[in-house]
C-alpha cells in the first residue's frame, strides 16, 4: 500500500485489521533484503525506516516506520524533545505505548526558557540555526496511544514524545509537508547554530531493527 491507501484505512477505521499484516510485510522483506531500506537513527530517539516519499499534486508525501528499543544504538539531540514539524503527522500504532505531550509556548524575553531553533536538512546534514527567538515552555496534559490507536500531530504543533511500558513500541507514520511551515527545536538559551550529521545504519543494523520489530509486532498481535 502506498500513502493514500494507507491514509484511507486509516481514516475509515480499519486500520486495526489491516496495517499491522501490511507493517509485517514490509519489515519481513527489509530483514530478508527484498526492501532496499537503509535506516536512520533520528535525533528525537527512533530509528526510522522510510518506506515512501515522494513529490505529488497535493505535496510532499512520506511514510516511515518507526520503532523505538532500549535494544538499538540511538542518536541524541543536541536541543531538545521539544519541536514542531513541517508535515502534518497522522500515526498508527503497532505496539506498544506512545505519549505525545502537547507544549505550551509563549514569546518572552524576561524568564524565557527555551530559544527556537530551525533545522534545515540537507542530504544527511542538518543545520540547527539560532534564531535569536526566545520563549517560555510549559508541558501540557500528556496524550497516551496504545498499539492499535491513531493519533495526530498537525504540523507546527509544540510537543515531545515518550515511549511507555517496556519502551518498545512502533508506528506507521504518514507526512504530509505543509507549504511554509518550518521544521523547529527548543534548545538552551546559548546554544549557537551548528551542524549535526544524520546517522544512517548499516544493512546488517537495517535488518537487525526490522527483525526486531517484526517479532514484536507479531507478538503483540497473536491470536
Amino acid at each position: 500500500m502506498r500513502y493514500e491507501e494507507l491514509h484511507e484505512e486509516i481514516t475509515r477505521g480499519g486500520a486495526a485489521g489491516s496495517l499491522p499484516r501490511w507493517a509485517l510485510g514490509v519489515l519481513e522483506d527489509i530483514t530478508e533484503g527484498r526492501r532496499p531500506v537503509t535506516a536512520v537513527r533520528h535525533p528525537l530517539g527512533f530509528l526510522c525506516l522510510p518506506v515512501e516519499r515522494r513529490n505529488s499534486p497535493v505535496g510532499r508525501l512520506g511514510v516511515c516506520l518507526h520503532v523505538w528499543s532500549p535494544w538499538l544504538a540511538r542518536a541524541t539531540t543536541t536541543t531538545s524533545l521539544i519541536h514542531c514539524h513541517s508535515w502534518d503527522l497522522l500515526s498508527f500504532v503497532l505496539y506498544g505505548e506512545v505519549r505525545n505531550v502537547p507544549a505550551r509556548i509563549r514569546d518572552t524575553g524576561e524568564g524565557a526558557t527555551h530559544q527556537v531553533f530551525e533545522v534545515l536538512s540537507r542530504g544527511d546534514t542538518d543545520e540547527i540555526r539560532a534564531t535569536g527567538r526566545t520563549v517560555r515552555y510549559s508541558p501540557g496534559v500528556a496524550h497516551e496511544h496504545q498499539g492499535g490507536q491513531v493519533y495526530r500531530l498537525p504540523a507546527g504543533e509544540y510537543h515531545s514524545t515518550a515511549i511507555g511500558g517496556d519502551l518498545h513500541a512502533a508506528t506507521v507514520a504518514l507526512g504530509h509537508e505543509i507549504s511554509g511551515a518550518g521544521d523547529l527545536s527548543l534548545g538552551d538559551l546559548d546554544t549557537p547554530t551548528h551542524h549535526v550529521r544524520r546517522l544512517r545504519c548499516g544493512p546488517l543494523e537495517t535488518a537487525r531493527a526490522a527483525l526486531l520489530s517484526a517479532e514484536r509486532l507479531a507478538a503483540a498481535h497473536a491470536a
